[in-house]
């Protein structure tokens, strides 16, 4: 595999694959030539970050990444946004679901769409701003020499978050510990849900088996990417908690952290993960 860079361009030469088929999650939309990579943003009344961080993404990456922005029905106009930014901005799509269904399904929609489109990697990222867009450059950097590239605030013993209160960073520093503890996968940040994946790690997984939500749904997918034998990198990362609109997290995404670890070191056990 050959990797070489043109100013902010990243080029990657290797065999084309099999263009697999995918239902179509735009109807009607017209197949455009694909680009490099895929930032899947999904969104929840977040008019108040969405047309910044677009813009960024836009200025910083305007040949090398294509944006798909998965809105679950949003009442404050964060789809209207959207939709007035992609009369200005090339490869700005837009998926509308009919109510909220969750992070896990919306990453699953638009993964399912990036390799139906042909795009070589898939990032995720947060529409609150609290993920920096310049990381983005730095994942395509790593992913010459990885399948999965995720952005660790917790590197090295080291703790990157800003303007977190205390009790939810010792929440969060404390799911990473009990993660590793329990599955004995290497990953420092396990709950980041900063990161990027290549196309051939999407096409492994089986996305049928997939069904949980918010921390649990990125440990999930960063285990079973361990388990299939897929290199993982952290490259380490500053999270800046939103300064606007309301998180998202819940209780009930708490609690399923916790025995989803279970559940996956024992399905992986018992040879049915």
């Amino acid at each position: 595999m050959l990797c070489f860079f043109i100013d902010t361009q990243y080029y990657m030469l290797e065999p084309k694959h099999v263009a697999l088929k995918y239902p179509s999650v735009l109807p009607g939309q017209k197949t455009v030539p694909p680009g490099l990579a895929l930032v899947i943003i999904p969104t929840f009344n977040e008019a108040e970050n969405i047309g910044r961080l677009l813009s960024e993404l836009a200025d910083r990456y305007p040949l090398t990444l294509d944006i798909l922005v998965i809105d679950d029905n949003s009442s404050d106009g964060t789809a209207d946004i959207v939709r007035s930014m992609q009369l200005m901005t090339r490869g700005l799509y837009l998926m509308m679901r009919s109510q909220k269904l969750g992070l896990g399904t919306a990453y699953i929609a638009g993964f399912g769409y990036a390799l139906q489109k042909g795009y070589r990697y898939i990032i995720e990222m947060d529409a609150d701003y609290s993920h920096d867009p310049v990381v983005i450059q730095r994942f395509m950097d790593a992913m010459c020499s990885s399948h999965l590239v995720i952005g660790s605030r917790y590197m090295n013993n080291t703790v990157n978050v800003v303007n977190w209160p205390l009790g939810r960073l010792i929440l969060s520093k404390m799911a990473s510990i009990y993660t590793r503890l329990v599955t004995g996968m290497p990953v420092a940040d396990p709950t980041s849900g900063f990161k990027c994946f290549s196309a051939e790690v999407l096409r492994a997984l089986n996305f049928d088996r997939i069904n949980s939500q918010g921390y649990s749904f990125q440990i999930e997918m960063n285990f079973r990417v361990w388990k299939k034998g897929f290199s993982i990198t952290e490259i380490p990362i500053v999270f800046v908690d939103r300064s606007v609109g309301k998180s998202k997290m819940s209780r009930k995404n708490i609690r399923e952290a916790v025995w989803i670890v279970w559940w996956l070191k024992i399905k992986s056990i018992i040879g049915l993960l």
